[in-house]
């Protein structure tokens, strides 16, 4: 099947199922999933990946994945950047919005099993992924990227880093609520970082190259929850023909000939949140033709060179895919999670959520 159509209530469980077993024979004894077999594994993709298997019903699995990280967690709170068969294999830095993306996993994981006792469980973990987060947040709201080996400030921040944390920032001060746990600090710094991504383009990219050429920099800000609907529509206006190319999906980078799958999902959720459900069931229709045999996608196709590039199937870009296909379908009450942006105020709409969705422009 090299295009698969889907809109609300259609989830192709069947389909899917084979990218969902993927994963699952990736993921070690101890939880942790890497990007491949006998690959490397970093907190934000090994989250993607979990949620995933939320989306399809594996709680237990999901649930390992979240308690690896509770135990690879460091004192500060952080994770370094990368692991492999339980060894830290990059020390160089830890980076905020990896950090901070354990919050959106496991909120959504609550969304979808209902889980609260693991929510309890790890809440303790959470709260110290973002105060390390927030700790790295600047005077004018930006959160700076990265912290390096000895615990010093990499003083420049991402547009796209940012813009997760912005999301994981939505998803925290939700499970504080949950939990009846007080959060204004974190109320405001969310405000705050929203601030900087709407109208303090001076604060990113200020030390290096600009990332603009990226596509994640043009629909983050979108999939964050940064903008309005209407800004956002105007923002996916503004470079689609840059970055998608017909037929294939989303570009990695706008000067390269080079779709990516995961970005494409991204772009989906994006759209989604941008009121375009038309572009995003045409843009994830695409995708499958870059699903191998064994149900997991490639990263990407090179269509100057027609291969699929890099020989990589990871994990995460399963995971994504099966994101999107959650956001096209409604199927799982966590399927609007990275479409609106929903902030509750108490514990008592934490348990209503199920039967009633709350949402409010950034």
């Amino acid at each position: 099947m090299s295009e698969l159509y889907l809109s609300k209530g259609l989830y192709p469980a069947e389909f899917l199922r084979p990218s969902v077993d993927f994963i699952l024979a990736t993921q070690q004894a101890d939880g942790c999933i890497p990007w491949f077999p006998g690959g490397h594994a970093d907190p934000w993709d090994h989250v993607e990946a979990a949620m995933g298997l939320g989306i399809a019903g594996e709680f237990d699995a999901a649930a390992r994945a979240y308690r690896w990280l509770a135990r690879t967690q460091l004192p500060d709170g952080s994770w370094w950047a990368s692991y492999r068969d339980g060894e830290v294999l990059e020390r160089g830095r830890r980076e905020t919005n990896f950090v901070a993306y354990i919050a959106t996993g496991l909120w959504h994981h609550y969304l979808v099993s209902g889980d609260r006792e693991l929510l309890d469980e790890l809440w303790p973990v959470v709260e110290r992924a973002i105060e390390f987060v927030l700790s790295q947040q600047t005077v004018h709201g930006e959160v700076c990227w990265a912290v390096d080996a000895e615990g010093n400030t990499m003083d420049d921040a991402l547009v796209t880093g940012c813009s997760s944390i912005h999301k994981s920032l939505e998803c925290a001060i939700n499970i504080a609520h949950a939990l009846y746990r007080p959060c204004p600090r974190w109320i405001e710094a969310r405000w705050r970082l929203g601030e900087a991504l709407r109208h303090r383009p001076d604060r990113f990219d200020r030390t290096w190259e600009s990332k603009a050429r990226f596509s994640m920099d043009w629909f983050y800000p979108v999939l964050g929850g940064v903008l309005g609907r209407g800004q956002a529509k105007a923002r996916l206006a503004a470079r689609w023909d840059t970055f998608v190319k017909e037929g294939m999906g989303c570009r990695c980078v706008s000067d390269e000939p080079w779709v990516t799958v995961a970005e494409s999902c991204e772009l989906t959720m994006a759209l989604l949140g941008a009121g375009d459900h038309a572009r995003a069931a045409k843009l994830f229709s695409w995708l499958h033709q870059w699903r191998d045999h064994d149900g997991a996608y490639w990263t990407g196709y090179q269509w100057v060179e027609n291969i699929m590039w890099p020989e990589e199937k990871p994990t995460w870009t399963a995971g994504a895919i099966l994101l999107a296909a959650d956001a096209l379908t409604g199927h799982t009450a966590a399927s609007r999670l990275l479409t609106e942006v929903r902030l509750i105020d108490s514990p008592q709409e934490a348990k209503r959520l199920n039967a009633r969705q709350f949402f409010v422009q950034p």
